[in-house]
């Protein structure tokens, strides 16, 4: 486990783009919606900062979403 949460820490940095695609939560924004990483926890939550102003987490293999990389990258 603690192997499988620094991958994810070093793939989702502070910073990093996502989008949602789908998560079953009620309070989840709508999918499409973009957001921020702000961290991931130790037990591998994805902490986000979504641009409708919710902070709802992301939990790899239960929610869906996508990296968003710029054009440059």
């Amino acid at each position: 486990m603690q192997d499988f949460v620094k991958r994810l820490k070093e793939r989702y940095p502070k910073g990093t783009k996502v989008r949602l695609l789908g998560m079953e939560d009620i309070q989840a924004p709508p999918g499409g919606t973009l957001g921020t990483v702000m961290f991931v926890d130790d037990i591998g939550t994805i902490h986000v900062r979504w641009e409708n102003g919710s902070s709802l987490g992301l939990v790899w293999g239960e929610d869906s979403f996508e990296e968003v990389r710029s054009e440059n990258q």
